[in-house]
């Protein structure tokens, strides 16, 4: 009488719980990190930087030609955003994700294009004679980078883009020698009264 075979049902073999629940693990992190708001942008670094910029203002409206008054202002703004940098890296240190993750590549994202834009129209004005216009260009694109961040940040920083985009506007048309003054009342004065908000109610 021959042996009886086991049947085999073809069926695979079933997943490991562990390995199951590490997979939903991986899956629900993924997840909020993708969907959760960048923090850490910096709220005692954004009081430097205004403060970096109340500083430059009378430094810049002493200077005798349009060209040092440019050197002024870019020499505060590369100083400013050192701090603004430094800062940021140190408030995502303490935060449980990666200091690169999607809302802070999306933030960053969100401010190069109008930052990029806001250099090149830098240099065509100065060409062409019309450094007058600048402020109101600088504070415009400002705003509209801080904005287009600020969709994946708190939402008070989109509210501080906004307000560069109207302070901006309003520079527009104004006298041009105000310029210096909106440049102060913007990159100094806005920065210091959200950067103190942001510190209070997200730290940093």
């Amino acid at each position: 009488m021959g042996k009886i075979q086991p049947i085999h049902s073809g069926r695979p073999e079933p997943i490991a719980l562990h390995d199951h629940a590490i997979e939903n693990i991986r899956f629900i992190r993924e997840t909020m990190e993708g969907a959760s708001s960048f923090t850490a942008v910096p709220g005692m670094g954004g009081v430097l930087m205004g403060l970096t910029a109340l500083a430059a203002a009378p430094i810049a409206a002493s200077q005798p030609t349009a060209g040092r008054w440019i050197a002024v202002w870019l020499g505060g703004a590369v100083l400013a955003f050192a701090i603004g940098f430094v800062c940021m890296l140190r408030k995502a240190k303490a935060s449980p994700l990666p200091q690169l993750a999607r809302p802070a590549r999306k933030f960053v994202l969100g401010l190069a294009p109008s930052l990029l834009v806001a250099a090149l129209l830098t240099m065509v004005l100065y060409r062409a004679g019309m450094a007058g216009l600048m402020p109101g260009a600088w504070l415009l694109l400002y705003g509209t980078a801080v904005m287009a961040a600020g969709a994946f940040s708190v939402r008070v920083v989109p509210a501080m883009g906004l307000c560069f985009l109207l302070l901006g506007t309003v520079a527009l048309f104004c006298p041009l020698s105000w310029g210096n003054w909106f440049l102060a009342a913007g990159f100094g004065g806005l920065h210091v009264l959200f950067g103190s908000i942001i510190a209070r109610r997200y730290g940093g």
